[in-house]
């Protein structure tokens, strides 16, 4: 992609790219953390996210990273975030359409971050429990513990998962547009409901996933996306 296809505003650059140098770039600046063993996990392992609304797929994304990530030599272990949701009595306990819940209560954080995160940073084993609890049907996965080769990168995918403290060493975020986000809502419900928009809308807001992030992205199509750059970062 041609440098003059960027577009800057103020100290941020917005760099189009295909979906294919994407990918290939979010797995070169996995590997180099990697390589530089900034994570300090044991074993050289490595804690990946990406995040998203539903609308942009991050599980698609981290799907992709799987292969190239493999032939780069690296064992990888896919989770999805949803697994390690609360059971539906506490999820929904003030009504299935609360957004405060959605943002803060649905993500059973301390399970994630024992059963996953933390067995794959400084001074873990390794061994993850794969998944807690089916979404859809609300039972336990009843999933046992598996162990993991040194230098395993665990790649976890969901949304609102930035700024809540979790331990990951590369975070990607997927942004959308307030009018993407509408559009989906109207025409695909059942990918983004609608009552859901202000959460993300405070997300947006409140926690800046696009800073936080190490991998900003803009995702309104996901023909072309976009990487944000900042100057000051």
């Amino acid at each position: 992609m041609s440098r003059r296809d960027e577009v800057a505003v103020g100290s941020v650059t917005v760099r189009p790219v295909t979906p294919a140098a994407l990918v290939e770039g979010v797995v070169a600046t996995v590997l180099a953390v990697g390589a530089s063993g900034a994570s300090g996990a044991s074993g050289g392992r490595l804690r990946v996210v990406v995040d998203g609304d539903p609308s942009t797929r991050p599980d698609a994304l981290a799907d992709a990273l799987v292969a190239p990530l493999e032939a780069a030599g690296r064992a990888v272990v896919r989770v999805a975030a949803a697994l390690f949701w609360r059971p539906a009595s506490q999820r929904f306990e003030h009504g299935r359409e609360d957004v405060t819940a959605l943002r803060d209560l649905w993500l059973d954080e301390r399970a994630l971050r024992r059963e996953v995160l933390d067995p794959f940073g400084p001074g873990g084993t390794g061994e993850y429990l794969p998944s807690l609890r089916d979404p859809r049907t609300d039972r336990s996965t009843r999933s046992v513990r598996r162990p993991t080769p040194a230098g395993t990168v665990l790649v976890v995918d969901g949304s609102l998962l930035l700024g809540r403290a979790l331990p990951f060493d590369v975070a990607i975020h997927l942004s959308t547009r307030p009018g993407t986000r509408s559009r989906v809502a109207r025409d695909a419900p059942d990918v983004l409901p609608p009552w859901t928009l202000p959460a993300y809308v405070a997300y947006a807001d409140e926690v800046d996933p696009e800073r936080v992030a190490g991998v900003a992205v803009r995702y309104d199509d996901h023909r072309h996306p976009a990487v944000v750059e900042r100057a000051d970062a």
